[in-house]
């Protein structure tokens, strides 16, 4: 019973592979932006009591495993870190350091699945996304 998250009358395992894309999927995730959106992300999870359990972030999009208690919905969730990240990099990277709300940065919507029994499978994918991107990437050369 370990493995299971409680609240105050409930115990629960509720895991999510979420994807989520910069707007136009531009390139836009590298270096040091790479590196200060991981613990904003983190952040703003630990805020809605949620957890990054898994995460990579591409230059085009954004791989997670999310931990949420029932409590929340995941669109309540992962609305509240694209909205509140957007207008995190806006302030920092933008030059309007005020009243900015980070409209452009992030796409409308996200892809979401249940993890279910398929966690170390998903993990596994996540941890090699970019890998398995480059092969990709590789194949495309030769058509």
């Amino acid at each position: 019973m370990d493995k299971y998250a409680s609240l105050s009358h409930t115990k629960w395992e509720c895991k999510y592979h979420v994807v989520f894309i910069p707007k136009c999927r531009r390139r836009v995730l590298y270096g040091n932006l790479r590196r200060h959106l991981a613990e904003v992300f983190r952040d703003l999870a630990r805020q809605k009591e949620s957890k990054i359990e898994e995460g990579h972030l591409m230059p085009d999009h954004v791989h997670m495993m999310l931990s949420i208690p029932p409590k929340y919905a995941v669109s309540h969730v992962v609305g509240y870190i694209k909205g509140k990240s957007a207008i995190h990099l806006a302030r920092v990277y933008g030059e309007r350091k005020r009243n900015f709300v980070g409209q452009n940065f992030w796409a409308r919507g996200y892809f979401v699945s249940t993890v279910g029994r398929d966690e170390a499978t998903i993990r596994e994918y996540i941890r090699n996304q970019e890998k398995l991107d480059e092969r990709l990437d590789q194949m495309k050369l030769w058509q």
